[in-house]
């Protein structure tokens, strides 16, 4: 039977690569049979910005985030980001409340968090 996995993104890009090598990390998951979604708190929302190019890590991004858009895995970040960030519409992503992103957690079998 799958498990469902999250892997959860709270880590600042503009500060560590950590978030970055999350995403990395995130694609590698999704290629094998268990289901894999992101959610993105706080500066990592910057990951699915039209500017995440731009960060200190563009390089690594480049690679695997338009991966992450042909696969269209689901990607969840708090309610009002696009008001914070300029939002990439290519991405999969769905605003959600608080309330509906402890839900995603818990009904997760597996967190991975970075």
């Amino acid at each position: 039977m799958s498990k469902q996995i999250i892997v959860l993104i709270r880590e600042d890009p503009a500060k560590t690569s950590r978030a970055a090598e999350a995403i990395r990390i995130a694609l590698g998951l999704s290629t094998g049979p268990n289901p894999v979604s992101v959610i993105l708190l706080d500066n990592a929302r910057q990951l699915v910005s039209e500017d995440a190019y731009d960060l200190p890590d563009g390089e690594i991004l480049e690679k695997h985030l338009p991966v992450i858009k042909n696969l269209e895995l689901p990607i969840f970040i708090p309610s009002g980001s696009g008001e914070i960030f300029s939002i990439d519409t290519e991405f999969t992503i769905e605003e959600s409340s608080p309330s509906q992103l402890t839900s995603l957690l818990r009904q997760a079998d597996r967190v991975l968090t970075f």
